[in-house]
């Protein structure tokens, strides 16, 4: 049969398990947005790629559209130099001829800086092409994944409330009120805490060999002179410094 400390211990366990389970439940629907918008970060990088591909095609489309025009007002310009009457004519038609020449230079450098970006955007969602086939069922499986674990959060919960329940009762009024006093105070819910390396576990305090003894060797409910918790140690910590 337990001692009335080992079942403490099991309570205090017991308890932590439905704090933490309590808290993923809890916070489920946060968390579950943050995988989402972890998700639509990366679509809309993506989306944005493809966007500034497509804007660059349709301005590379109008500038070559721009060009070819621009070079029949050359032709046209070309035949006015050819028909020049006299002086005047031919210098008008030139600075014509010189000026549409420039701007289809001008034209001819936009549209390579065109083909230069949608080169670049294609290279890019080359590299991301595994992650742009699978973003969707990547996404799918996440969400899925996370819902099975709050799924199971939550059936362990209700065993572990059910199991408090079954442990408290065999407590001693007395002693479970200490407990449950002590666990209402501390933000953490700890109303047992185990002794490491010679210190409470919970505020920390440093206890006296004395102490440290009398909690190593007997199953007595001694508790930290500076947080009054109740003190235990593990078990497998007793049996290392008995063969020690």
């Amino acid at each position: 049969m337990k001692t009335e400390l080992e079942r403490l211990i099991e309570l205090q366990k017991t308890d932590t398990k439905i704090r933490k389970l309590k808290k993923a439940i809890d916070t489920a629907e946060e968390r579950r947005a943050e995988i989402e918008q972890q998700f639509n970060e990366r679509a809309s990088s993506i989306h944005e790629l493809q966007e500034k591909r497509k804007t660059a095609r349709e301005e590379q489309a109008e500038l070559d559209k721009q060009r070819i025009t621009t070079k029949t007002y050359i032709e046209l310009s070309n035949r006015n130099l050819q028909n020049a009457q006299d002086q005047k004519q031919y210098e008008a038609a030139m600075r014509e001829v010189d000026a549409l020449q420039k701007q289809v230079s001008k034209l001819e450098t936009e549209v390579l800086e065109k083909m230069t970006v949608v080169e670049e955007v294609d290279k890019v969602l080359e590299e991301r092409a595994d992650e742009v086939n699978s973003l969707e069922s990547d996404r799918e499986a996440a969400l899925k994944e996370f819902d099975d674990e709050i799924k199971q959060n939550k059936i362990e919960y209700e065993a572990a409330t059910q199991k408090r329940d079954e442990i408290f009762v065999t407590i001693p009024e007395q002693k479970a009120k200490v407990y449950n006093r002590l666990a209402q105070r501390s933000r953490d819910g700890l109303a047992v805490a185990e002794v490491v390396n010679g210190s409470c576990s919970a505020c920390f305090m440093s206890l006296r060999p004395q102490m440290q003894v009398e909690i190593n060797t007997t199953d007595k409910i001694i508790t930290c002179e500076s947080c009054s918790r109740i003190l235990y140690i593990n078990p497998e910590s007793k049996v290392a410094t008995q063969e020690s």
